[in-house]
């Protein structure tokens, strides 16, 4: 999966500093963001929507974040590396909304428990999956909401030219290949479970290194179409693998689990039933198809994450115009 990992990947980039926000989400006279909003959950205050640093993230955060504002609230976009800076952010309540995806949070979740040989409760099953998030998400002060349809995974791609030579159409045919592959993804695909571990676990794949240029870039890309690497971590839902003449080698042991997108608030800042409300539009509209191409608008006609969100969500009547 930039975690799937997508994802978890998903997801993609070295843990840097964030800039703190607690000072942004004070009100007047030392108020918690708790009671800017209300101790009922009935007033309109800041809240903060995390997003990991690619496409589609920060495509996600900004539909969260319109839905929020036409709800009455004061929301705001903030991008930092990756869910290993988001989440514990999450956390304290300085993010308040996050984009997610069920299994690769899940087992993030897992593993920060249960330590790294914990054993994978995240399956294909969404609804097993989404009950162990949820438990694992409430000791933590995390709350995840219900998931939609729209799902993305983790994918990995390689050149045409390469899956002919090699008679590839699967993982399973590259790790019977031999051959040896490094890897265009995020930094943390040397250790997630989705990623490096798990294609050479599942799939016996030679992975000879990482090459940290993230998850789904066109540096990722273009890397792989040069011959720099041989294999990039993308997603189901790249718009643009065809401009690089990439395509997806079939998932078909099933490393990659339910990853259907949900949001995760901060259960105290960020639980009350407007903001549910508020966000259950966009989970309930998404689709996979959606998503896609609100990714390529970006990726490939470079148009702004925020104006693709404020399109998509005014044409599904889900803001006013």
């Amino acid at each position: 999966m930039n975690s799937r990992t997508r994802r978890a990947r998903r997801m993609a980039g070295a843990a840097t500093a964030v800039v703190a926000l607690t000072a942004g989400l004070t009100a007047c006279g030392g108020d918690s963001l708790e009671d800017d909003k209300g101790s009922d959950g009935g007033g309109k205050g800041k809240v903060v929507v995390g997003s990991a640093r690619f496409t589609e993230q920060k495509v996600l955060a900004e539909l969260y974040a319109g839905v929020l504002r036409d709800a009455g609230y004061d929301a705001s976009v903030k991008t930092v590396q990756n869910r290993e800076v988001y989440e514990p952010e999450l956390k304290k309540g300085t993010i308040d909304v996050a984009p997610e995806y069920a299994a690769t949070l899940t087992e993030f979740l897992n593993l920060k428990k249960n330590g790294s040989d914990a054993k994978p409760v995240a399956s294909s099953d969404l609804d097993a999956t989404y009950g162990e998030l949820t438990k694992l998400a409430e000791p933590r002060g995390l709350k995840a909401l219900p998931a939609g349809a729209a799902v993305d995974q983790n994918a990995f791609a390689v050149t045409e030219d390469y899956a002919k030579e090699h008679k590839l159409k699967t993982l399973s045919d590259l790790g019977k290949s031999g051959e040896k592959v490094r890897i265009a993804a995020g930094d943390e695909c040397e250790t997630r479970p989705f990623c490096a571990p798990g294609l050479k676990k599942k799939y016996g794949i030679d992975v000879a290194g990482i090459d940290p240029k993230g998850v789904g870039t066109t540096q990722s890309k273009q890397a792989v179409k040069n011959g720099t690497d041989q294999l990039v971590l993308t997603t189901t839902t790249d718009a643009t693998l065809k401009n690089f003449g990439l395509v997806i080698l079939e998932d078909d042991k099933k490393l990659q689990n339910a990853d259907n997108i949900l949001p995760v608030v901060n259960a105290k800042e960020a639980g009350d039933k407007k903001i549910a409300a508020a966000l259950a539009k966009v989970t309930k509209a998404l689709t996979t198809d959606d998503l896609i191409e609100l990714n390529r608008k970006v990726d490939e006609e470079r148009e702004k994450e925020a104006d693709v969100a404020k399109e998509y969500l005014e044409s599904k009547g889900l803001i006013k115009k």
